[in-house]
Parts: C-alpha cells; sequence; structure tokens
C-alpha cells in the first residue's frame, strides 16, 4: 500500500471538521484577579458549565492551555445518544452495577438526550444536527445477545428505542458482510462536533463567562473558602474550581490525572465521492459502531458526500499519518465499495476512559469535576457539565446519578498510560478469538 492509493492530494493531519470551524488561535489576554469560578478545560464539558453559571448570572473564568475546544470535542465522530452511550463504555453496562442505581443512570441519560436537543433550540446552536439513529453491528453471534440485553435495557427506559436488527436484514442498514446483525438505537443524531463547541463557546460568552485559550494551569490550592490558580499568566483567587480536562488532564492535577486514562483514537475523512456511493454503503445515514473491543465508528459526512471513520488504530500512540493508514485499511475491510477511495484528511485526540467505564461527576477537596466520556462525550459532558454548575450554585432536587460512585484508580497509576500497548494487544486477541478477521 504506498501513500498515492492511500492519500489524496493535499492530505491533512488537521480534523476534517476545521474545515469549517477550527478552533481560534488564542489571542493574549489579561487575567482578571478574581473569578466567582475558574473551570480549567475549554472543550464541551468547561463550555457547559460556563454556560449554566453564566445563565444563573455567576462570571465564571475558562482556562485551557490550547485554543477553546481545541482537543476531543472538535475532533469527535459527532454521534450522540442517551443511556446508549452507557451501552459503549461497557460491553455488558449492567455487570456489578446495582440495579436501581443503573436504572437512574439510564433515566437520567436519556433525560440529558432530550435537554441537549432543547439546549441547541434555546441557544440556536447550528451544528448539522439530526436525529438520525445508531446502528450498532454485532460483530460475532455471541454478541447479538448482549445487544439484546441493551436493547431490552433501553426499551425499558423508553419503549421503542431500541430494535434488534438479524443478520439477513443488514443489508438494510450497511453495505458490510462482516457483521452478525445489529440493534438500531432510534434515540441517537449525529451533529458537526466543531460547529457544535464553537456554538457552544458563543452561547457561553453571551451570558457573561470569559474563555481563554493558550494559558497553562500550573496549580491549585486552598486559600480559606477561596482557590488560588496558579498559571502561566499569573494567580488567580476564585471561589469555585472546577476540573473539565478529561483526556488531557496534566501534571497539575495528580488526583483527576490518575483516575483518568487518555486513550489516542484516530479519525479519516475519505475524499468527495458523491451522496450516491455514500448512500449504496451507509443507506440509512445514521452514524454506526460495533461490538469489537477494539470497535470502529463511523457516519457520513453532513452533507452526504464523504465517509467518515474512526478507531484504535495502533497499538500504542502514533503519528496521525500512520493511523490514518491503519484506518483505511480497516474501512475498506468493512465496506468492501469503498476499494480504491482515498482519503483527505487523518486524525487523532484523547479520549479520557474512567477505570469503571462509566462517567463521573462530583467534588474531591472542595473542586469540582466531571470526567471520563468514555468515548461517547458529546451528550454525556454537555449534561454532566450542566450538572457541576448546578452542584456549585446548589444542587438539583435530586442528585445526579452519576455523581454517587466513587471515582476509582488502580494502585500505582500516576497518569501515563503504559499498559495501554497491552490492554490494545489483548483486546485484538479477543476480537480475533470471537471470529473478527482483517484481511
Amino acid at each position: 500500500m504506498t501513500d498515492d492509493t492511500v492519500f489524496a492530494p493535499g492530505f491533512k493531519t488537521t480534523p476534517y471538521w476545521w474545515e469549517a470551524a477550527a478552533p481560534p488561535s488564542p489571542t493574549v489576554t489579561a487575567l482578571p484577579d478574581h473569578a466567582d469560578a475558574v473551570i480549567i478545560g475549554g472543550g464541551i464539558t468547561g463550555l457547559s458549565t460556563a454556560l449554566e453559571l453564566a445563565r444563573a448570572g455567576m462570571k465564571p473564568l475558562v482556562l485551557d492551555r490550547e485554543a477553546i475546544g481545541w482537543g476531543a470535542s472538535s475532533r469527535n465522530g459527532g454521534a450522540l445518544s442517551g443511556a446508549g452511550s452507557l451501552g459503549r463504555a461497557k460491553s455488558d453496562v449492567s455487570k456489578g452495577l446495582d440495579p436501581a442505581l443503573l436504572a437512574e443512570m439510564v433515566e437520567e441519560a436519556e433525560a440529558s438526550f432530550d435537554a441537549f436537543e432543547a439546549l441547541l433550540a434555546r441557544e440556536s446552536i447550528d451544528c448539522d444536527y439530526a436525529r438520525c439513529g445508531r446502528f450498532v453491528g454485532a460483530h460475532s453471534a455471541a454478541a447479538m445477545e448482549t445487544l439484546a440485553k441493551r436493547a431490552a435495557l433501553l426499551n425499558a427506559a423508553i419503549p421503542g428505542t431500541a430494535e434488534i436488527l438479524p443478520r439477513p436484514r443488514l443489508a438494510e442498514e450497511l453495505g458490510t458482510p462482516h457483521y452478525h446483525g445489529g440493534m438500531v438505537n432510534h434515540r441517537a443524531a449525529s451533529l458537526h462536533p466543531a460547529r457544535y463547541t464553537r456554538g457552544l463557546a458563543e452561547a457561553a460568552r453571551r451570558a457573561g463567562a470569559t474563555l481563554v485559550g493558550g494559558v497553562t494551569v500550573n496549580g491549585l490550592a486552598r486559600d480559606g473558602a477561596t482557590f488560588l490558580v496558579s498559571t502561566s499568566a499569573g494567580v488567580i483567587r476564585a471561589r469555585h474550581a472546577m476540573v473539565a480536562t478529561n483526556g488531557y488532564t496534566g501534571q497539575a492535577l495528580p488526583w483527576h490525572r490518575r483516575r483518568v486514562v487518555p486513550v489516542a483514537s484516530y479519525m479519516v475523512a475519505s475524499e468527495a465521492i458523491g451522496r450516491d456511493r455514500v448512500a449504496a454503503v451507509l443507506p440509512k445515514g445514521r452514524v454506526y459502531g460495533d461490538t469489537k473491543k477494539i470497535l470502529y465508528y463511523f457516519r457520513p459526512s453532513p452533507d452526504g458526500t464523504r465517509v467518515l471513520f474512526g478507531g484504535r488504530a495502533t497499538l500504542s500512540d502514533t503519528d496521525p499519518r500512520v493511523g490514518a493508514r491503519w484506518l483505511h485499511k480497516h474501512m475498506t475491510h468493512l465496506l468492501p465499495a469503498l476499494q480504491g477511495v482515498r482519503i483527505t484528511h487523518g486524525w487523532k485526540g484523547n479520549v479520557a476512559f474512567a477505570f469503571d467505564m462509566l462517567p463521573h461527576v462530583g467534588v474531591q477537596d472542595g473542586m469540582h469535576h466531571a470526567l471520563g466520556c468514555n468515548g461517547s462525550g458529546v451528550v454525556t459532558m454537555t449534561h454532566l457539565g450542566t450538572v457541576a454548575a448546578r452542584m456549585m450554585l446548589g444542587g438539583d432536587n435530586r442528585a445526579s446519578a452519576f455523581s454517587r460512585m466513587p471515582m476509582p484508580t488502580l494502585p500505582g497509576y500516576s497518569g501515563t498510560p503504559w499498559f495501554m500497548p497491552i490492554v490494545t494487544g489483548w483486546y485484538r486477541l479477543k476480537d480475533f478469538a470471537s471470529g473478527w478477521r482483517v484481511s
């Protein structure tokens, strides 16, 4: 395989999404001495926290060491759902969880999906949103049983949410011979993640939040009832502090860094091949995923002329060009009609996994946090950022189900995932043992 057969002329290692909505370059801004709340992390989590606080009359300050929205928030696949996002984190989401707590999680997650749609309307965020549904392909016969359990869980919350599609009907959903059937989640949608992140930032600014990129937080310390936030641009005193860094959590936040595993996920964009060719392989125009340990996620571009394809490309973090070659191989194996189609963009971003594979919101040493998107964070982190803001403001009538679990770590883990090549290799063996093959 040569670069000429994989990469289209002008191939870029920046996200395809940035063609329409690149994060703004950070500008030198004098920071205030005081803030009602300092939020560390300028992605979806931090921006949704800032928006909710500002709408309540507070003056939050969002800081990011890169541009606002530079990280996974503007790099992801743009697929979203409610409780369906819990199923992406675990092959059997109910394992080890109290059934009553799980039921509350599902109820809350489904409610967050409706709240997300209401947020888009309220703030007039134009981001190519479409309630298209999600198809999850079963990579093995046994995986169909897992999907049946997941569908039952979703339908118990809202009847009619999910349906199981047997293998003879696979062609209705997807131009591949490789899945054993799958599940359709009708309460799922797609959007343009970079346009959504930009719209969320604009909404937060309109409400009164201050957003500053290009500033590194070096440390936080309690000083009575307030926090002293040490940054590369000076020290800020704040009534509240919030950690919203997820896959980019730095050494200045050791407790939080020990509880998230940053995993590089890769995506590619095909060259424009026209709506008819895209519709031939993705006939329903949904967002797509599967049940493998090393899963694929893919979808049509918002204009329907390209295929966007993502996954875990290699055993270890690598150059986007290397990852793009691997993803091209997997894309054309899964969707044979794309043989010969080249790619114009290949990029990567860090996804934050929690050790229990569930999202968390809470308070530690007085600092608020919302962490653990687990590969499906657009709705989840919008919701949990809002929850964190309401906790600062005095709380909702009922505490979030995602605030009632301790956030675990592993003994000796300091935030550097040295074990990921081992875990990835093991997951590939599991997929191979279950019958999955890539030629």
